[in-house]
């Protein structure tokens, strides 16, 4: 186990079992955190990993429940330890599982930070050989696991509801009724 900092809060790791929470991905909850503001709102982090997202996101949104999902049990079993060494044991929720899938009832807001560099990008990024390859690279042109979240996401979120995913650096956020636009045009957009 290692230690990091993420959105200012120490954060236990696991190389090459989780990917280490980037200061990028801080933008991320900003954007997130912005959104739920101080409303009662149900929100999913959906590959979790580490539970850095989940858990700064459960600190600057207090009256969020969080739901963190990882398809990983390393990166649940950490999620699960970073929340509670926070004392938010009680408002962020792990649960191993695909995607939004293992998470009950509709969602006001789903953040992520997926895999989306495709398996042949590999050789451009010896920055992240260390990571765990799930965690980074996925099939086809990497997009695949953004495409099944957003499907999911249409059927998952309240009307009002959005999606906040992190691209190349950048956080995107779309509201549900453009949800499969967002779909559509992630080739573009990426």
């Amino acid at each position: 186990m290692d230690e990091t900092r993420f959105f200012g809060l120490p954060l236990s790791t696991a190389p090459g079992h989780v990917m280490t929470p980037r200061a990028a991905s801080e933008q991320l909850v900003t954007v997130a955190a912005d959104r739920v503001g101080n409303a009662s709102a149900r929100v999913a982090d959906v590959g979790t990993g580490s539970g850095a997202i989940a858990v700064a996101l459960a600190l600057a949104a207090p009256h969020a429940e969080v739901w963190a999902t990882d398809v990983s049990a390393a990166a649940v079993l950490l999620a699960r330890a970073n929340a509670h060494r926070l004392g938010l044991g009680d408002r962020v929720h792990v649960l191993r599982g695909d995607l939004v899938m293992p998470v009950p009832g509709e969602l006001d807001l789903i953040v992520a930070n997926l895999p989306y560099l495709s398996d042949d990008e590999r050789v451009c990024h010896p920055d992240l050989a260390d990571e765990p390859d799930g965690a980074v690279f996925a099939a086809g042109d990497g997009l695949g696991p953004y495409r099944r979240l957003l499907a999911m996401a249409e059927q998952k979120l309240r009307p009002d509801g959005a999606v906040v995913i992190q691209l190349h650096r950048r956080a995107i956020v779309a509201e549900r009724d453009a949800v499969s636009t967002l779909r559509a045009t992630l080739p573009a957009v990426a």
